[in-house]
C-alpha cells in the first residue's frame, strides 16, 4: 500500500547543516499568489553561519509583498533557530514572557507569545514582522495542501538537481519542496487583510558552502487558462569540485504529469537580458518546450547570501508576463498558457550584457 505521506514528501527537505563552523547558508522560499487581487506574495527565510560567532551569523525573515513593497528583518540569535533534518520544519521567532524551546507551535499559540518572528513547514506557514524604523508590518498565517513537489504525482519525488545533489559535488543545492499546492488563509499587510481560499502556493530553498556567481529564475503555478499547471526553470553558474559549470532546468508539471528538461536529457538554451526578457527553450527526443517572460516593471532587489553575508545582489517581480508551449515530438501542442503573475528573477554578476547560452 503505497504511503501518501511519504511520496509527498520531496529530497532534501530537510535542514542540511552539518553542526560545523565551515561557512555555511540554508535559505526557504515560500510563495502564495492571489490572483483575485493581482498579488503575490513570497516569504524568504535564511540562516547564516548557524554554528554562531563568526562575522555573518544570523537569521533573516523577507518578503517581497503588496505591490512590490519589500520587508526585511534580522534575527541575530542563531540559538532561537530551529530546523528539523528530518522533515520541512524551521522556525525562528523571538518572545516574551515566556522561556518556551525553538519549536513548531500551534498557531493560536504561536499568535499568543511570539513577538516577531515565523515557522513554516510543508503544511503551514505564519509569522510576523515589522520594520522598526517606518513600522511597516505584515502578520501572516495560511495552511497549505500539497499538490506536486518534484516528479510524477502518486509516485516518489525526484531530487531537483539529481541523485548526485545527495554528495558533496554540486554546491550550492537546490530543491524545489512542492512545485504546485493550495493556499487557504491570511495575509495582513500594513492593514490591507487578504483572506483567501485555495489559491496557489509554491516553496523551495537551497543550502551550501559556496555561492553562485549568476543565475536567473522563472516560476508561475498561476495560469490563465489551466489550474493544474506549475513550471519551474533556472539557470546559472555553480561550483563543482574545483571548478565552475553553466547549468539548466525546466520543469513543467500538468495534470499529474512531471515533464523535465535538463542537461543530461534534453538540449537547453537561453537569452537572458541583463533586466526585462527572459526566453529559454528545450528539447528532447519526446517533447519541445519553449518559455517567455518579459516586464516592463523596475523590479524589486532582494538580498541574497552571499561570501560577504546577505547582500542585495537578486533582481525579482512577481508580476511578470509569462507564456509557455510544450509540444509532442509529432508537434502536437500538449498545453500553451500564459500569466500575468510570473515570477522573474535575476541575480549574481556580471549582467552586462545578455547571457546567452546553446543554440
Amino acid at each position: 500500500m503505497l504511503n501518501i505521506d511519504k511520496l509527498k514528501q520531496t529530497p532534501h527537505s530537510g535542514y542540511h547543516w552539518d553542526n560545523s563552523s565551515r561557512r555555511f547558508f540554508e535559505g526557504w522560499y515560500y510563495r502564495v499568489t492571489l490572483p483575485q487581487w493581482g498579488q503575490s506574495f513570497a516569504f524568504m527565510y535564511s540562516i547564516d553561519d548557524p554554528s554562531g560567532g563568526q562575522s555573518h551569523s544570523g537569521g533573516a525573515a523577507q518578503i517581497l509583498g503588496q505591490n512590490k513593497d519589500y520587508l526585511y528583518r534580522i534575527f541575530p540569535n542563531v540559538k532561537t533557530f530551529w530546523a528539523s533534518d528530518q522533515k520541512l520544519a524551521l522556525c525562528h521567532w523571538q518572545q516574551e514572557h515566556f522561556n518556551l524551546k525553538s519549536q513548531i507551535l500551534e498557531p493560536i499559540i504561536f499568535e499568543e507569545i511570539v513577538k516577531e518572528g515565523y515557522q513554516a513547514t510543508d503544511s503551514l506557514n505564519q509569522g510576523y514582522i515589522q520594520d522598526p524604523v517606518t513600522k511597516n508590518y505584515c502578520r501572516w498565517c495560511y495552511e497549505i495542501e500539497f499538490i506536486d513537489g518534484w516528479g510524477n504525482r502518486f509516485y516518489p519525488q525526484e531530487a531537483t538537481a539529481g541523485c548526485l545533489s545527495f554528495l558533496p559535488i554540486f554546491d550550492p543545492g537546490w530543491q524545489v519542496l512542492m512545485a504546485h499546492g493550495w493556499a487557504t488563509g491570511y495575509i495582513d499587510w500594513n492593514g490591507k487583510k487578504y483572506e483567501f481560499k485555495d489559491v496557489p502556493a509554491y516553496n523551495e530553498k537551497n543550502w551550501g558552502h559556496s555561492f553562485p556567481t549568476k543565475w536567473f529564475w522563472i516560476n508561475c503555478n498561476s495560469f490563465k487558462q489551466e489550474s493544474d499547471l506549475s513550471l519551474t526553470a533556472a539557470g546559472g553558474i555553480r561550483q563543482v569540485l574545483s571548478w565552475q559549470e553553466s547549468v539548466g532546468i525546466i520543469g513543467l508539471h500538468y495534470q499529474g504529469k512531471f515533464y523535465k528538461f535538463d542537461r543530461d536529457n534534453s538540449q537547453l538554451s537561453w537569452q537572458i537580458k541583463p533586466w526585462g526578457s527572459w526566453i529559454m527553450k528545450g528539447k528532447n527526443d519526446n517533447f519541445v518546450i519553449k518559455i517567455e517572460g518579459e516586464t516592463d516593471e523596475l523590479g524589486t532587489y532582494v538580498r541574497v547570501p552571499t561570501a560577504e553575508g546577505l547582500r542585495f545582489l537578486c533582481r525579482d517581480t512577481v508580476q511578470g508576463h509569462l507564456t509557455l508551449e510544450l509540444r509532442d515530438h509529432n508537434d502536437k501542442i500538449i498545453v500553451k498558457d500564459s500569466s500575468c503573475l510570473g515570477g522573474l528573477e535575476i541575480g549574481g554578476s556580471p549582467w552586462d550584457k545578455d547571457w546567452i547560452y546553446g543554440k
